[in-house]
């Protein structure tokens, strides 16, 4: 082989072995994408409220003259043997002022039953500005048979969507609450397969139900 017949082998290996690198960063870019998907999606609800994710974790600014209905709702997958209901239908807050309100839940079965609950609001275009201080969503709850619990719920609406050209006609919101069966309890009661799609354990990212 001429020497320039090698050093032409050569530049190609060297290509080959560029292209490879490039195919290769690229593969793991990708997979690191598809693993940051959740948590970034998850993300990009909270700072949006997108999907009705409602903001957490804020004291509320104080009390404004304008006023807003809060509607309570309440849903239980059927493989969970629980009667789930709010205390109150409605009420009225303040924009700004912090409110409270709560929901029960009985378990209907003759043996201990684990549920966990995932919640929105809607419209949708509101979760932005709807302020959950405290609440049981996400934390998994067993109860004994014929126990019966209760669930407080603390919240704020900032009075900025009244400016918000979007929100401003909004006079309701809609908060709502679904409690599913725990994965491991569902495979501990053998009722795994009508479990239904929900959320396995506490901090696991939920799927939207409205």
């Amino acid at each position: 082989m001429s020497d320039m017949d090698e050093t032409q082998a050569a530049a190609t290996k060297r290509r080959n072995k560029r292209a490879g690198m490039i195919v290769a960063s690229v593969g793991v870019g990708m997979l690191g994408l598809s693993f940051a998907a959740v948590p970034l999606y998850g993300l990009f609800c909270r700072v949006t409220g997108y999907n009705g994710t409602v903001q957490t974790g804020t004291a509320a600014p104080g009390a404004t003259e304008r006023t807003i209905r809060v509607r309570f709702s309440a849903q239980t997958d059927r493989s969970l043997p629980w009667n789930f209901r709010p205390e109150q239908a409605a009420m009225t807050v303040r924009l700004g002022e912090e409110g409270f309100a709560f929901y029960t839940a009985t378990n209907q079965a003759a043996t201990p039953v684990t549920g966990i609950s995932v919640y929105n609001v809607t419209p949708e275009k509101v979760g932005r500005y709807f302020h959950k201080v405290a609440c049981f969503c996400f934390d998994e709850q067993t109860l004994a048979p014929g126990q019966r619990a209760d669930m407080p719920v603390s919240f704020w609406v900032d009075p900025r969507i009244a400016e918000d050209p979007n929100t401003r006609d909004v006079t309701t919101i809609t908060l709502s609450y679904t409690f599913y069966r725990t994965i491991e309890d569902a495979q501990r009661a053998g009722a795994l397969a009508n479990a239904g799609p929900h959320v396995g354990r506490a901090g696991a990212e939920p799927s939207r139900t409205n």
